[in-house]
């Protein structure tokens, strides 16, 4: 057998036959399921000369090998004594997504932030500075350059939820503009005025839930919230959107279906929002709120560990929220807080733990990512720490909420007290300075506890933070991830092109695979194609389901779930076909191939036909991208204009 040395060596390193649950393959990978991905040995298994790269998502470790793929499968199979099936077995898949849970919830979070990580890198290294000024008396926070230094860093964290709304909705799988509109509706200004009115009703008044109502929809009571900077509400939001516009789309008739779909969406989705999200959200920050306060009044220590230590988490979430309004009443009624103070070691946890990261990391872009996360962190504005480098990493996360917890523990212990509201980060020292007494033994308290935050969370992460381990520089920095995958394709049509390697790249005109509009490749919601890192292109939302030869030439990959073809064209263009986002997750239901690989085709050839409503009810985009792999074979490449196309009209032109 040809390939039962490389398959023995793959087995024994990803832990021998007893760890492997089940083996799979697609185009250019291996996929296991492993019993504990731990005992595999990527740094070997990267190293093979055979193997390409290690990659683990979505609870599969991925072994990627190239486009003789199926013939190391086989041999993998016959030497492991594996059983040759497509699906592993329910419960096996069942016990990966539970355990898959949190690591799932993170991918969602580091994909929607990974985007916006700069601007809030940016925007929180200027409020730092800005804040620094003031605190100096270099600037007067009343003068015009601070108040403009303050425009330019808070607008984006102010309109934050419009930036997450593309990206949220861009990796749920709807129209990311969709998700734009949706946190605009949140964040509008006549919000603000009228959550000052008179309220007409109060809800569950005498409680800490009791809430003012000053506005209804249809008759239903809208409890309204401050949605700008917050995150949480607009993720849950576009994500049932996205659900809500692939069913519309699947019902409404294409001749009105580009406004339609977007109308009703916004139209359902908004008010339930309003009506449904946000008071969750608000009624649960409140009851945290009271919950640690009362804490707070019976056991300070205790109370000071558990929101020092679970304070990001709170971040995360946007329940804080439920404790900045005590904050401010406690300052206004007895003119100094506690509360709030117990979190303020937090920041400097959270630096510790990306300074380790900065130190001990290995890959040169999250070394790059993790400085001017620790500036900004230093300021006070934690989120590109947090969003960017610990939270994706997961131990590093931790490590910084233990930090945070022994520094809020000393807080509480030497009853450090805020005295006012304040800059953040190393700025907001001086607001523990007690307005009579001066420098207490409160202030000192604060001191040591940033220092204990600091230290424990550095060292916790230095040594137990897995900063260099498996899957999590690849969770950290998301176009690594794009990229392996930009290497599988890449790795496939070159393997499956080595007979036409003679061939000279000519100007042609490339047809259009199918009838429908055209949709730029920048806005699929799918990172590898948007950012065109496979190649330029241009994608269509087919009418029908049909998918046919969009030049003469030769068919050098069919996916055998046939949702995805490769071919060269007779004038050495190397085309990629992919019909809809994620559809090899349906192993091949709702497609039907017309052609088989290696098949030679002319221009208009009936290629693959897919059943759209299906595949739609499923859960599942049809955008299909049309990608030239080749692009820089080619001095540029030029997109028709233009909001819908017929198959066989021109849709690209390669120009050499």
């Amino acid at each position: 057998m040809k390939y039962e040395q490389l398959a023995k060596e793959i087995i024994e390193l990803v832990g021998g036959t007893e760890n492997v649950n089940s083996v799979t393959h697609c185009v250019t990978r291996l996929r296991f399921r492993l019993k504990d991905s731990q005992k595999a040995d990527r740094k070997a298994l990267e190293n093979h000369e055979d193997v390409v790269t290690v990659r683990e998502s979505s609870g599969q470790y991925q072994v990627v090998i190239g486009n003789h793929v199926p013939d190391v499968y086989k041999a993998v199979v016959a030497v492991g004594g594996f059983e040759n099936e497509k699906q592993e077995d329910d419960n096996e898949a069942k016990d990966d997504e539970k355990k898959g849970l949190f690591s799932s919830f993170i991918d969602i979070i580091s994909n929607i932030f990974i985007p916006v990580l700069p601007l809030l890198m940016a925007t929180g290294i200027i409020k730092g500075f800005n804040s620094m000024f003031i605190a100096l008396g270099w600037l007067e926070d009343t003068s015009g350059t601070s108040q403009i230094l303050n425009v330019i860093g808070d607008g984006f964290f102010t309109f934050l939820p419009i930036f997450l709304g593309y990206t949220a909705m861009k990796k749920f799988g709807g129209t990311p503009f969709l998700g734009m509109a949706i946190a605009a509706a949140l964040v509008h200004p006549n919000l603000a005025g009228i959550g000052e009115s008179e309220p007409f009703m109060t809800l569950f008044s005498g409680t800490i839930l009791e809430s003012p109502v000053q506005v209804s929809f249809l008759g239903i009571p809208i409890i309204l919230m401050s949605y700008t900077a917050s995150v949480v509400p607009i993720i849950l939001s576009t994500y049932f959107a996205a659900k809500i516009e692939r069913w519309f789309a699947s019902v409404i008739p294409q001749v009105v279906k580009s406004f339609i779909v977007p109308f009703l969406t916004l139209l359902i989705i908004v008010p339930l929002t309003f009506i449904v999200i946000g008071p969750i959200a608000t009624w649960l920050a409140q009851s945290i709120g009271y919950a640690i306060q009362t804490g707070y009044e019976a056991v300070p220590v205790i109370a000071g560990i558990v929101v020092g230590g679970f304070w990001q988490v709170l971040v995360i979430f946007g329940i804080h929220w439920g404790i900045i309004p005590i904050y401010y009443n406690n300052l206004a009624v007895q003119g100094f807080d506690m509360l709030i103070a117990m979190t303020f070691a937090a920041s400097f946890a959270q630096i510790g733990a990306v300074l380790a990261v900065w130190i001990k990391t290995k890959n040169k872009k999250l070394k790059r990512l993790s400085f001017p996360a620790f500036i900004s962190g230093f300021f006070g504005v934690t989120e590109p720490a947090i969003y960017g480098i610990t939270l994706p990493l997961k131990t590093p996360f931790v490590m910084s909420c233990i930090g945070s917890a022994a520094g809020g523990a000393i807080i509480a212990m030497t009853g450090a007290a805020l005295y006012s509201a304040g800059p953040l980060g190393v700025f907001k020292i001086p607001t523990f300075i007690h307005p009579e007494n001066g420098i207490d033994g409160g202030f000192w308290g604060m001191l040591v506890s940033i220092i204990v935050a600091f230290i424990v969370a550095f060292v916790l992460t230095y040594f137990f933070g897995r900063i260099n381990q498996k899957e999590n520089t690849e969770a950290v920095v998301g176009d690594e991830k794009m990229q392996a995958e930009v290497q599988d394709q890449a790795l496939a049509e070159d393997d499956a092109n080595q007979t036409n390697q003679e061939i000279t790249v000519q100007n042609e005109n490339i047809l259009s695979p199918a009838n429908g509009d055209i949709i730029p490749l920048t806005s699929v919601p799918d990172d590898v194609f948007a950012s065109e890192a496979m190649g330029k292109g241009v994608a269509v939302q087919p009418r029908d389901g049909r998918m046919y030869a969009p030049a003469n030439g030769v068919i050098t990959t069919l996916f055998k779930t046939n949702h995805a073809i490769g071919m060269t064209t007779d004038n050495g263009a190397e085309i990629l076909i992919h019909i809809g986002m994620d559809t090899v997750e349906l192993d091949g239901k709702f497609f039907e191939a017309r052609i088989k690989q290696g098949d030679t085709v002319k221009a208009g050839d009936l290629l693959v036909e897919f059943d759209i409503n299906q595949i739609k009810e499923a859960g599942y985009s049809v955008v299909t991208p049309i990608v030239i792999t080749n692009t820089k074979a080619y001095n540029e490449l030029e997109i028709v204009s233009g909001d819908t196309i017929m198959k066989e009209d021109v849709l690209i032109i390669t120009k050499v």
